[in-house]
């Protein structure tokens, strides 16, 4: 199981981070989870084929987490790849279906399957040999964190949140859980998480968790980072990682 960074930045413009998304790898088919602005001229630095994704997880339909979606379903078009298979919370395929109303020109030409979930689910998307679980997240509109459990590992993705004692019991005895952490910590924030927070509930858990991948960061991160990996590192005793774009996590 091999999972790329393809973005970890936000809404805001940084250098060298663009909007949310990650590529997992399972036995060579990828999976695309959040597809945030940038994130489709990720693909060919990362030296993946953009045509090879026929399948996209979203954790919340906020546009630095789903404005590249319907851009790589016409650059799959443009190369002869037109069926898609997009899962997504709540209110997922009105949006999608909104948005494609305004290209007439695509509507005809492309076969994509929008399937709703809701916390608790489980499911298998259809070609891959994973479960995945679903709790909603603690978000300002309807946002899944999502367990991936394949052959090779387990990992979770918060997607954007603010302290969740949800997510953290997703995360069990997990190799791997990649969490938001958008502002330094002493910020008082709504709707997402800075380390103090996110310290505060693995203190709280006393869970089992391998490794944690912090992303989706603002500008306001940056200077911040070692106090960043410290904070968390008193109250957990596996590796603390900070993405970056392009970065490859094996399990």
């Amino acid at each position: 199981m091999e999972i790329t960074f393809l973005g970890t930045g936000v809404a805001i413009p940084q250098r060298n981070r663009v909007q949310s998304g990650v590529l997992l790898r399972l036995e060579e088919k990828p999976l695309l989870i959040d597809c945030g602005s940038g994130v489709l001229s990720r693909f060919p630095e990362a030296g993946v084929s953009h045509t090879e994704v026929d399948t996209v997880l979203l954790s919340h339909l906020h546009l630095d987490h789903v404005a590249d979606l319907h851009p790589l379903i016409k650059a799959n078009w443009l190369r002869g790849s037109t069926s898609m298979k997009v899962y997504g919370p709540e209110g997922t395929e009105e949006w999608f279906s909104k948005v494609l109303d305004a290209y007439e020109y695509l509507q005809e030409e492309v076969d994509v399957d929008v399937i709703e979930l809701f916390p608790g689910k489980e499911f298998t998307p259809d070609g891959f040999d994973c479960e995945i679980s679903c709790t909603a997240a603690s978000h300002s509109v309807p946002t899944l964190a999502y367990r991936v459990t394949g052959e090779d590992g387990e990992f979770v993705y918060s997607g954007d949140t603010g302290p969740s004692r949800e997510i953290i019991e997703l995360s069990a005895d997990a190799d791997l859980l990649i969490h938001e952490c958008s502002f330094p910590q002493g910020m008082k924030v709504t709707n997402h998480t800075t380390p103090s927070t996110l310290a505060d509930l693995l203190e709280e858990s006393d869970l089992e968790i391998g490794t944690i991948c912090l992303t989706h960061f603002y500008p306001d991160m940056q200077g911040h980072e070692k106090e960043t990996i410290n904070r968390l590192k008193g109250y957990f005793e596996g590796d603390v990682i900070l993405a970056e774009d392009l970065m490859k996590l094996e399990l």
